[in-house]
């Protein structure tokens, strides 16, 4: 890797961990989603880095790809397990990472019983645990199935489940998913790690079954190609969408704040039902059950690996 990427990857990492600090200390009962969401992101452009994809708030069971759509009236209360995903990138080098908060309250103790407060403190610590064991075992040359195990160990310690159809992601210029996936479980990948590869690293952990399903949702889109379309406002859309969100992902709420609000969100289904860009849906835990995320953007080494995010 040259001086430059490394460079690079470790000043979009710098500029994450310090607005996810300072984000985590806003988050409290009652505080609007979207005002956290365009926190991050204004104060990712003004530390002069790109927003790499679109600021995700997740709350309790919705585990992914939720950004504030325009004029989101969701809300957080205290006792909610929220997970802040964002990202950034200098000269398309990204970093990537999240941290799981419980909104915090005097009455805690009023709105949850014992068990249940403990359960979810668990929740929470299982995946640091697993990120911190993933992390202890990479180095180059480990295979990809060993860090799924280290992951899937770590959760199971407190009798949770990792979930198991999502993954962490290696990263490249431009490019949030770059080919591999790091798994939450052994899934027996004999792929080799190498030197100066960056990674996402995202355990996910849960008291439910361990798996995701779609939402009826989506907020959150890539591009996919440019094509010709009768109706204007469809093709004045996509050749925003071209020129301005071609290598990473967007909000449809940028797109909403760009075009008439209605006339934008038909587009943008029209877009998606033809192939033009990439709708992803709004996951959640399927059995309804509450999910914590942690995540750190690390470059693999000969003997261990440097977290950018920390």
């Amino acid at each position: 890797m040259e001086d430059i990427e490394i460079e690079s990857y470790e000043k979009a990492g710098k500029i994450l961990s310090q607005i996810r600090k300072n984000a985590v200390k806003l988050i409290k009962n009652d505080l609007p989603i979207i005002d956290l969401v365009e926190y991050v992101e204004n104060e990712t452009l003004k530390a002069g880095a790109g927003i790499s994809f679109p600021c995700n708030v997740s709350v309790n069971e919705m585990t992914a790809h939720y950004t504030s759509p325009i004029n989101d009236t969701n809300k957080m209360v205290t006792g909610d397990l929220v997970k802040l995903d964002m990202g950034t990138e200098i000269n398309g080098y990204i970093a990537d990472s999240a941290v799981t908060v419980m909104v915090p309250g005097d009455n805690l103790e009023d709105l949850f019983d014992e068990n249940t407060l403990n359960k979810n403190y668990d929740i929470m610590e299982a995946s640091a645990a697993g990120l911190e064991a993933a992390i202890s075992t990479v180095r180059a040359g480990v295979e990809i199935g060993e860090i799924g195990q280290a992951v899937e160990d770590a959760i199971h310690e407190y009798k949770l489940n990792p979930i198991t159809n999502l993954t962490g992601h290696s990263l490249e210029k431009w490019n949030l998913h770059a080919g591999l996936s790091i798994p939450n479980i052994n899934n027996h990948d004999t792929t080799k790690l190498k030197e100066g590869q960056a990674l996402a690293i995202e355990p996910f952990a849960t008291d439910g079954i361990g798996l995701v399903t779609d939402t009826p949702n989506s907020y959150i889109y890539s591009f996919l190609k440019n094509k010709p379309y009768r109706i204007k406002h469809d093709q004045k859309v996509i050749d925003y969408i071209e020129k301005n969100y071609h290598d990473l992902p967007f909000s449809g709420r940028w797109i909403t704040e760009q075009f008439n609000q209605n006339r934008a969100h038909a587009s943008l289904r029209k877009l998606s039902q033809t192939m033009a860009i990439y709708p992803y849906a709004a996951l959640k835990e399927k059995t309804g059950a509450w999910v914590s995320q942690k995540e750190h953007t690390i470059i693999v080494e000969p003997e261990g690996c440097t977290i950018t995010t920390l």
